[in-house]
């Protein structure tokens, strides 16, 4: 079985899963994703085992395999759990870095802005998390990187929210998030981890409220005059 077969398919389930083409907690028809990827059941079999391993997916005995949800409870983990990995990532990518690496963490800046600034929620979310995991590999801690990499799969999963401004206050955020990840690659070429700790978690802030509007969106509007009206109704 050709490698890149498997490889193309991997990339491909993995980026419908994080651009919410495939819903999370969705089952995957193990049948049909062999016919639409041309590939029999044993390498697919070995694709399910390796996003799970990511974290892309859960496996369960006697059970097709489904992709991660984003029940309250992982949610709630979620917010509690991402400002203490984004700023210790950013700290050990500072303290750590090669030289050799900035070039990528711009040119994936590069890419993210220009989404960023045309519109395009579902590559700026794509780019906004290839520059953080290219932060994760800078980092070059083994421990943290498995964690922030599962992190970063809800993080894109709910960051198109934020990436489809619907005022001009959530417009200039988008932009001060793409100035954030300039001052970023600065202090951390500069090997300034604290002022790259604190750029973090002023980034993570920024998104952290239109992230939770994701989870409790605003209320649908109720006509109370008119439900008033209608109890006096014959």
């Amino acid at each position: 079985m050709p490698t890149d077969r498997k490889t193309d398919c991997i990339e491909s389930i993995r980026m419908r899963i994080l651009r919410q083409n495939i819903a999370p907690g969705s089952d995957l028809d193990e049948a049909t994703l062999c016919a639409e990827y041309s590939l029999s059941r044993t390498p697919m079999r070995e694709i399910f085992q390796k996003l799970a391993g990511e974290g892309y997916l859960k496996l369960e005995q006697n059970r097709g395999p489904k992709v991660a949800s984003m029940d309250m409870s992982v949610i709630r983990m979620f917010f509690q759990t991402a400002p203490l990995i984004y700023a210790n990532v950013a700290r050990l990518a500072a303290e750590n870095r090669r030289s050799d690496q900035i070039p990528a963490l711009r040119e994936i800046q590069a890419k993210f802005r220009q989404a960023a600034e045309t519109g395009d929620a579902e590559q700026a979310a794509l780019m906004n998390h290839r520059f953080h995991h290219q932060i994760g590999v800078m980092a070059h801690n083994p421990y943290l990187l498995p964690s922030l990499n599962r992190m970063l799969i809800d993080h894109t999963r709910l960051s198109q929210t934020f990436y489809r401004p619907s005022s001009a206050e959530d417009k200039a955020r988008v932009r001060t998030a793409a100035d954030h990840h300039d001052q970023m690659i600065t202090a951390i070429e500069a090997r300034d981890s604290d002022t790259v700790v604190a750029l973090t978690i002023d980034h993570w802030n920024l998104s952290r409220d239109r992230l939770e509007q994701f989870v409790s969106p605003d209320p649908l509007p109720i006509d109370i005059l008119t439900i008033k009206d209608r109890k006096h109704a014959v």
